[in-house]
């Protein structure tokens, strides 16, 4: 039906942003001529997915409008002849979260969901999940648009258009959202009277700003938040905010992301993550309390709108993003946002077929970026390059369940020490995410025969959680 009559499905519909996703879709019902919206999820999500789905309809509802909304657990059927499909989903669940963070945090070395050790093992669960996501599109919806947020977004995206062969493919994420809101604020202009040019990765790019009169105004921002009188400001609800060093900001000349704390003052970041891993207040575990709170509110029969306590489960504006990618892609409108998407020479420091996180336009025909060009700031365009090609590795090892691969990317990766600490996170790693990690089963099958202490250590290590 096309373009009069949309189809819309939502991998990981059972996740506690979905409340925010269908509120994108009310505010917009003018701009998506809506027929069906399909929540699916796994056998292990059934409950919360029947939980959100019947407060989805009920915001339906109270939004007079009769789209049908389908909960399901089939998604092979599911994606029959969908326009847009948009991803949101976590491989193991929060429990694997809580693993991510906690062994890297038992050796001393940061434990995070998209950064260090977390990051990797998130994306070796997630990538071939996405890619048979792909293999079911292909036969089942093969015009669709895939929007994911499904993180580490940039590795997904760049695994479902390089490896997928997904060219409709576009990754989103909040953080941009936040900083540009940040931005404006310090400047105390609102947010349509400033341009905000973004380049980089997912969860490492860097922005510069412009008024309308062509006015550069990076380092006026720099000097508001970032200047030693400043008091540090929580730019991101789900990581600590720590202050930058005013010196290292200004040389930049640009605007960091909140995530390059963890690799500007990794020394900070790391002994708050391991103080909060000590009181048994890891960020898996306060967001599993956060999600408890959230369902039990969604079970109210009475509520019909997206609960201001969403706010704190750190993803605010993530799934509003995805509704306007799909009315900007609908309506041809233009929109302005930040995405992660192939390359194509946007970016000249990197490869021509990796994904990166830029600004551009969101037309009918998909995304349009800004041309950034070539770093000039030589440590960040070398950071970008290293972490470029950690994500390729990480990337190729979730793919194929290469041992050496995945151990050369947690060497080169900055945040984890490299030699035995590394091969053995690694392995530790591997063996607690044995249910999920199939392409790694003749590693891990070798780990329990033989590295009885690595076996031991994480099960105790998870008792004590």
């Amino acid at each position: 039906m096309g373009k009069e009559s949309l189809k819309i499905v939502t991998i990981g519909g059972g996740s506690s942003y979905t409340p925010e996703l269908i509120e994108g879709y009310i505010l917009r019902k003018d701009q998506l001529p809506i027929r069906e919206i399909v929540l699916v999820d796994i056998e292990e999500g059934k409950e919360k997915l029947e939980t959100v789905g019947e407060m989805a309809k009920r915001q339906i509802k109270a939004a007079g409008l009769d789209w049908k909304v389908t909960l399901t657990l089939d998604r092979f059927e599911a994606l029959k002849d969908a326009d847009y499909v948009t991803t949101q989903f976590r491989v193991g669940l929060l429990d694997a979260r809580v693993k991510d963070e906690r062994i890297p945090l038992s050796h001393g070395v940061l434990g995070q969901e998209t950064n260090g050790a977390g990051g990797m093992f998130k994306a070796f669960r997630t990538i071939p999940v996405i890619l048979d996501i792909i293999d079911d599109m292909r036969e089942q919806c093969p015009d669709a648009w895939l929007v994911n947020f499904t993180n580490p977004a940039g590795m997904v995206t760049e695994a479902a258009i390089k490896h997928g062969g997904w060219e409709r493919t576009l990754g989103l994420c909040n953080v941009p959202i936040g900083h540009t809101k940040g931005g404006a604020e310090a400047l105390n202009m609102p947010e349509e009277d400033l341009f905000f040019h973004y380049a980089g990765i997912n969860h490492f790019h860097w922005h510069r700003v412009w008024d309308k009169e062509g006015n550069e105004r990076t380092q006026e921002i720099i000097d508001v938040l970032y200047n030693p009188e400043s008091e540090a400001r929580g730019d991101m609800e789900n990581i600590h905010a720590a202050k930058f060093l005013y010196e290292q900001v200004k040389d930049l000349e640009m605007l960091p992301c909140g995530y390059h704390r963890y690799y500007y003052i990794e020394d900070v970041m790391l002994d708050h993550s391991i103080e909060e891993f000590k009181e048994g207040k890891t960020r898996a575990q306060v967001v599993k309390e956060t999600e408890r709170r959230l369902f039990e509110l969604y079970k109210d029969p009475e509520l019909d709108h997206k609960p201001e306590e969403l706010t704190q489960r750190g993803g605010t504006h993530y799934s509003d993003a995805a509704c306007e990618i799909i009315a900007s892609i609908q309506n041809d409108k233009h929109t302005e946002m930040v995405v992660s998407t192939k390359n194509n020479g946007t970016i000249t420091d990197l490869p021509y077929d990796a994904a990166v996180e830029v600004s551009g336009v969101v037309t009918g025909k998909g995304f349009v970026p800004y041309n950034w060009g070539a770093f000039e700031n030589p440590a960040a365009r070398g950071m970008l390059q290293v972490m470029k090609g950690m994500e390729e590795t990480v990337i190729r090892a979730a793919i194929t369940g290469d041992y050496g691969a995945a151990l050369q990317a947690f060497t080169v990766n900055p945040l984890v020490p490299a030699g035995q600490t590394a091969k053995t996170l690694l392995d530790q790693m591997l063996y607690a995410h044995k249910d999920y990690l199939p392409q790694f089963a003749d590693k891990i099958k070798e780990i329990e025969e033989n590295q009885p202490e690595d076996v031991q250590y994480v099960d105790e290590l998870m008792k004590s959680n």
